[in-house]
């Protein structure tokens, strides 16, 4: 069983890797080509949306004891970006275009796409990088420990 949650995981950290990486290189084309920050949100928008929403995933991860996680600040966290992202960001048009919804999903995809391809290399952070980041000291604690895949 432990071998079959790792290789989970590693699927799991993989894919967020991956999509976030391609949301970064969407967002990132889009900005070069156009020269401005409207657009940013159709050509990454989705995507980061779908991310976002699979992540909720970490806190079932947690609840269950597949990762040594803190279940409450995990939901906090996915429950506001979320809210963020399908309460306001995909509902209000106008928002979309804003230079602040190009700020955050550059500073999403790239804290994102590196945690997760951290996470893969089994490299730990310590408080400093992990406020840096923004994120919770136990999502990252898990990190490849005792992975064997």
């Amino acid at each position: 069983m432990p071998r079959l949650a790792n290789l989970y995981l590693l699927t799991y950290n993989s894919l967020q890797a991956l999509g976030w990486a391609v949301s970064l290189s969407r967002i990132l084309s889009c900005f070069i080509y156009t020269g401005s920050f409207s657009g940013v949100y159709a050509s990454a928008g989705d995507l980061i949306c779908l991310l976002q929403t699979v992540s909720f995933l970490e806190v079932i991860h947690g609840a269950i004891g597949l990762v040594p996680s803190g279940v409450l600040l995990t939901l906090m966290q996915w429950g506001g970006r979320t809210h963020f992202l399908l309460a306001i960001v995909r509902r209000i048009v106008e928002v979309q275009e804003l230079p602040s919804v190009f700020i955050t999903f550059i500073a999403w995809s790239i804290s994102e796409a590196r945690v997760y391809i951290a996470i893969l290399y089994g490299r730990k952070y310590d408080a400093v990088q992990l406020d840096w980041i923004g994120r919770n000291k136990e999502r990252k604690s898990f990190a490849l420990e005792g992975w064997n895949v």
